[in-house]
């Protein structure tokens, strides 16, 4: 009975630390809900901020040499993440990588006018209208 007893409290322990882990616990809430970005704006804005690293075509600008290098925008392991996702990507960046926070250089209306703009890589890539 001693032996079941700790291993139901263990299991508890464990299945709240997993819980935790999942929770926005000290997060700021992001509005990932937005959507409809103007990617005319988001160009503008891609031009003066990402074109130095992800290039003009959003494959990456060639002579910059990045480890890890910057994040083909044009394919399908970018192009297939929700927008939420992206939208934190920008906002937050990315840890170990040159990809830094936009939050305090971009508002949260032009990283989705930038993520609408990211979208039409996309397009041209897989030849959709």
């Amino acid at each position: 009975m001693h032996i079941t007893r700790r291993l139901v409290v263990c299991c508890a322990m464990l299945a709240g630390l997993f819980g935790l882990g999942f929770s926005n616990l000290g997060v700021k809430e992001l509005d990932v809900t937005a959507k409809g970005g103007d990617p005319v704006s988001g160009r503008e804005i891609y031009v003066n901020t990402c074109i130095r690293c992800h290039g003009i075509d959003g494959k990456g600008a060639l002579g910059i040499k990045l480890v890890p290098p910057p994040a083909d925008l044009t394919s399908l392991a970018v192009q297939s993440r929700l927008d939420g996702t992206l939208f934190r990507r920008i906002h937050g960046g990315k840890p170990n990588t040159a990809m830094g926070a936009w939050k305090h250089a971009l508002s949260d209306e032009e990283i989705w006018d930038v993520l609408a703009y990211v979208r039409t890589f996309g397009v041209e890539s897989s030849g959709q209208p």
